[in-house]
C-alpha cells in the first residue's frame, strides 16, 4: 500500500519525470565509473557507447508518459541489442521502469496485451535455455531471472491500476451519494415549505377573512342599532384572539421538538368541526351541518378533512354574502365523503381571491390519495372531496 501511495503520488506530478530520468542517468555514470553495471565482465561494450545508450534511455524515460508505448519498443531494442553482448544493469533499471509505466499508463486492452507478451517471452525463454543447456535447471533458474525482469513490473502495475479503479469508483459514489442526499434535503425543504404555506393560510385566512367582512359590515351599519354594532364588535375581537392564538401555537409547533406527547403539536381533527361551525356562525353565515362519521379515521385523513372543511367555510363567509351554507361530511364506500355547498352573493366580498385556497384544499386532498372538485352548483358554490379510509365506519 506504501509504494502504491508513493506511485499514486509521483504519476500525479509529471514534471517529475524529467527529475526521475536524470536521477537514472546518475545511477548510470555511477555504475560505468565504478566498473559494477555489467551482469558478467565477459565481452564488455566500449564506455561511451554505454554512456549514450543510457541517454537514449534517459530521453525516453523523458517522454514515457506521452508515447508511453513507443518509449518501451525504444527501451526493448536497447535492451535486445545490449544481450547480445553483455547485459547491464543500467538497460534493465530504465526497462523494468519503462515496462511498468507502459502497462500502467495505456488502455486495459493494451495492458493485457503487454501481460500477454511478457509470459510468452518467459516461457519461451525457459524453456530454449532448458533445451539448449541439457539441464532443466538452469531453464528453472533463467525462469526466475526472466520473471523478475518481465512479470513483476507487469502485476505490480496492474495492482495499482486496480487500486485506482476501486478508489475512482468509490469517490463517484460518495458524490453521487451527497448528490442523493442534498436532491432528498431540498425536497424535504420544498414539501416542508409547502406544509407550512398550507398550515398557514389554513389558520389564519379564514380569522382573518371574517374580520374583514365584519369590520365592512360594521362600517355599513354605524348608524344602525347600537346593539347589533355591539355584537359584530364582538365577533371580531373574539375572530381576532382566536388567529392570534392559533398563530402562536403555531409558532411554538414550530420550535417545538416534534415529540409525539406534546399537546403543541397535536394537528386539529373533525372532533373540533363544531368550534369551526360556531366560529363561522359568529361572522354572520347561515350553516346547516350534517355530519355521519365515526371517531376511528386515519389521522392524515381526519387533519386533511379539517383543514378542506375550514378553507371551504372560509370562501363561504367571503363570497356568501351572509347568506347560507351547508356541510356534509359522512363515509360511504370506504371514503370519508366531504361537500359544502353556499350561496354566492354576487357582489365580491373582502379581498380578491387568489385561488390559493382552492390550490390548498386540492393538494391536501391529493396527498392522502383522495380526489377534489369545486366548482358552480345549483346557483352556488359548491366543494366536494373523496377520501380514502380504509376500514373507518361511520
Amino acid at each position: 500500500m506504501i509504494l502504491t501511495e508513493l506511485t499514486r503520488r509521483y504519476r500525479s506530478r509529471p514534471w517529475w519525470d524529467a527529475f526521475v530520468a536524470l536521477g537514472f542517468f546518475g545511477v548510470a555514470l555511477v555504475l560505468y565509473a565504478s566498473n559494477l553495471y555489467a551482469i558478467s565482465p565477459e565481452n564488455q561494450l566500449p564506455l561511451w557507447l554505454l554512456v549514450s545508450q543510457s541517454g537514449v534511455l534517459c530521453v525516453a524515460q523523458m517522454f514515457r508518459r506521452k508515447a508511453p508505448l513507443a518509449m518501451l519498443a525504444v527501451a526493448a531494442g536497447i535492451l535486445l541489442a545490449d544481450l547480445a553482448y553483455n547485459l547491464t544493469l543500467p538497460v534493465i533499471m530504465v526497462f523494468v521502469d519503462l515496462l511498468f509505466n507502459a502497462t500502467l499508463s495505456t488502455t486495459r486492452r493494451a495492458s493485457r496485451m503487454i501481460l500477454a507478451i511478457a509470459v510468452t517471452v518467459v516461457v519461451t525463454i525457459a524453456i530454449v535455455v532448458g533445451v539448449l543447456a541439457g539441464d532443466w535447471r538452469k531453464g528453472f533458474f533463467a525462469l526466475q531471472g526472466v520473471f523478475s525482469l518481465l512479470i513483476i513490473p507487469v502485476w505490480w502495475s496492474f495492482n495499482i491500476r486496480q487500486h485506482d479503479e476501486l478508489l475512482q469508483a468509490e469517490r463517484e459514489s460518495s458524490r453521487q451519494l451527497r448528490r442523493i442526499a442534498e436532491l432528498d434535503r431540498r425536497t424535504a425543504v420544498v414539501a416542508e415549505r409547502g406544509q407550512m404555506a398550507r398550515d398557514l393560510h389554513d389558520v389564519v385566512a379564514g380569522h382573518l377573512s371574517a374580520i374583514a367582512i365584519q369590520s365592512e359590515a360594521l362600517l355599513s351599519m354605524a348608524d344602525r342599532d347600537p346593539q347589533v354594532v355591539r355584537t359584530v364588535l364582538k365577533s371580531v375581537r373574539e375572530n381576532s384572539i382566536q388567529s392570534l392564538a392559533e398563530m402562536r401555537a403555531m409558532i411554538e409547533v414550530l420550535r417545538a421538538d416534534g415529540g409525539d406527547d406534546d399537546p403543541r403539536t397535536a394537528p386539529a381533527r373533525l372532533a373540533e368541526l363544531d368550534r369551526l361551525v360556531d366560529s363561522a356562525r359568529a361572522g354572520g353565515l347561515v350553516l346547516d351541518v350534517h355530519r355521519a362519521v365515526g371517531d376511528e379515521l386515519p389521522v392524515a385523513v381526519d387533519l386533511a378533512a379539517y383543514r378542506i372543511i375550514q378553507e371551504a367555510l372560509t370562501n363561504a363567509l367571503k363570497h356568501s354574502g351572509g347568506g347560507g351554507a351547508t356541510v356534509d361530511v359522512r363515509v360511504a364506500g370506504g371514503r370519508l365523503i366531504i361537500e359544502v355547498v353556499n350561496d354566492l352573493s354576487g357582489t365580491p366580498g373582502a379581498g380578491d381571491g387568489t385561488g390559493t385556497g382552492l390550490v390548498s384544499m386540492r393538494e391536501r386532498a391529493y396527498a392522502v390519495g383522495g380526489d377534489f372538485e369545486a366548482g358552480p352548483w345549483s346557483g352556488g358554490w359548491r366543494v366536494r372531496a373523496a377520501l380514502p379510509v380504509g376500514g373507518a365506519a361511520s
